[in-house]
């Protein structure tokens, strides 16, 4: 795909409910420019699906969609037969659905953990101890990330941790180090955060808070991996309720993930 018709499949992905950034599209292409594959019919899109790459031996599936009037043609599993065998022998992670993971399964995906949603409006609670990210941050956050997924994707974290007014990154700093990164991401409705990454409960709460003072009475959804008991808690905490859930899953041995700092995962898209 071109941006512009990344532009275009996005539009899908909200008439589906998926509820998109604002923004996404560019941070999304610049990943990989090469990894947003469209099938089309008579010339016309019919179905899409991302396989961004990431390093060397890593990607991340996504924005699996088909157009309403053309799905049961066989469309869909004719461009998922491509990209995959395109990303072979790549390990390849993706957030499936509980509709579609017995069908990921059949492909060779195995179930890492669950990520449940949780929306909600925060409320700030005391000052914000957050501060913007920074370009002297920019090194630091993305061996943060790099350390926290167990895979590299420097690419997709330049445009998204400062490539649109839309996404606000704040950090937090403990003795000088960071202790944690939010991405707060305005959306077609209210907004999502994600990394969520923190050292601690404590260093994710302050980092919600920081994002509390940005958005106001908006609705907020944040995606939780499971295994991590003290994000669950936080989440349940602050009265953000579970709306909608999926389930990490990788073909190839999974990448050393570090769930204990993931708060919030960064998108369902891209990881």
């Amino acid at each position: 795909m071109t941006r512009t018709e990344l532009e275009a499949v996005l539009s899908w992905a909200e008439a589906e409910g998926w509820n998109p950034g604002l923004a996404d599209a560019p941070a999304f292409h610049a990943a990989d420019p090469d990894g947003f594959l469209l099938a089309e019919i008579d010339g016309e899109p019919a179905a899409s699906l991302s396989i961004v790459r990431f390093g060397d031996a890593t990607a991340f599936l996504g924005l699996y969609i088909c157009r309403p009037d053309l799905r049961g043609r066989g469309v869909g599993l004719t461009l998922w037969q491509e990209g995959m065998a395109r990303l072979a022998p790549r390990t390849t992670g993706l957030d499936g659905v509980p509709a579609q993971q017995a069908n990921y399964t059949r492909s060779g995906f195995v179930t890492a953990h669950r990520n449940l949603r949780h929306s909600g409006v925060l409320t700030p609670a005391g000052p914000d101890r957050t501060r913007p990210l920074e370009p002297e941050h920019m090194e630091t956050a993305q061996a943060l990330d790099r350390a926290v997924t167990g895979f590299e994707r420097a690419a997709f974290l330049r445009g998204w941790l400062a490539g649109d007014p839309s996404r606000v990154a704040r950090v937090l700093l403990r003795d000088g180090a960071l202790a944690g990164l939010a991405v707060l991401r305005t959306c077609v409705s209210g907004h999502k955060i994600g990394p969520l990454f923190a050292a601690d409960r404590t260093a994710a709460e302050s980092l919600l808070n920081g994002c509390a003072h940005r958005t106001g009475p908006a609705r907020v959804s944040l995606d939780v991996p499971e295994p991590n008991s003290a994000a669950m808690a936080l989440a349940a905490d602050l009265k953000l309720t579970p709306d909608f859930e999926t389930a990490r899953m990788w073909r190839g041995p999974a990448p050393a993930q570090d769930l204990h700092r993931t708060f919030g995962v960064a998108t369902l898209e891209l990881g």
